[in-house]
């Protein structure tokens, strides 16, 4: 089992598992960041602000609908895009990326 965690003699946690903790960090610092966003646009422009949004229209429609019908899941969409990219960039990062030598996917 090489990935079964090795205990120094020190007691701690080594190198090995260091690296896993720090990609796990930034993995979950990415999620949380994009989910706020989509909070935000869907549950506070969708729901909270959508009153004040009604006022401004773009192409006849009010932006408090067009948040709450299109807007959350546009976004969602371009969320879901911007972390696959991100992750991408940290498997790079830690040398865990599903690409091969030549730089092309496996």
């Amino acid at each position: 089992m090489a990935d079964a965690p090795h205990e120094s003699t020190s007691g701690g946690v080594t190198d090995q598992d260091d690296w896993r903790k720090r990609y796990w960090k930034k993995n979950l610092r990415l999620m949380v960041s994009l989910l706020a966003v989509w909070f935000v646009v869907s549950y506070g422009f969708g729901i909270l602000l959508i009153e004040p949004l009604n006022t401004i229209e773009i192409l006849g429609f009010p932006l408090g609908l067009w948040f709450a019908q299109q807007g959350s899941i546009i976004t969602f969409v371009i969320l879901i895009l911007i972390y696959a990219l991100r992750m991408d960039r940290i498997d790079d990062e830690f040398g865990v990326s599903e690409r091969g030598e030549d730089g092309e996917r496996r």
